[in-house]
């Protein structure tokens, strides 16, 4: 299984061309996640809402490593495809989610139980 699909990857880039156009008008966009990649065999999770114009092999989303510390900020999609789980599992794509609420809601509510919840 693919990390991203082809629509999700066109929906993250046009995304990031939303940020970059408000960034130019010196205003900022809250985007519902577009993805969630987890870890079966294991704690991590990642809600992404944008892939970098210029890398993108790098996303943009809240970032679960099961430390307690849920934080924003930037991923390598190569780093995580690269990972494996306490089984050898490897990182899958949450084929049902849905976002009900924005990245910024998603970090508020994982910040206040310590991890992200879906």
């Amino acid at each position: 299984m693919s990390l991203i699909t082809s629509a999700q990857r066109a929906r993250l880039l046009l995304n990031a061309r939303a940020t970059a156009a408000a960034e130019q008008r010196a205003e900022s966009i809250d985007h519902l996640p577009v993805v969630k990649l987890f870890t079966p065999d294991g704690v991590c999770t990642w809600l992404l809402t944008e892939l970098r114009l210029d890398d993108p092999t790098t996303a943009f989303g809240l970032c679960d490593l099961g430390q307690g510390y849920p934080e924003l900020g930037y991923v390598s999609l190569l780093d995580i495809a690269s990972l494996r789980g306490t089984l050898g599992l490897v990182v899958e794509r949450d084929e049902h989610f849905e976002a009900d609420r924005t990245l910024s809601a998603f970090a508020e509510l994982a910040r206040d139980c310590g991890r992200i919840v879906t």
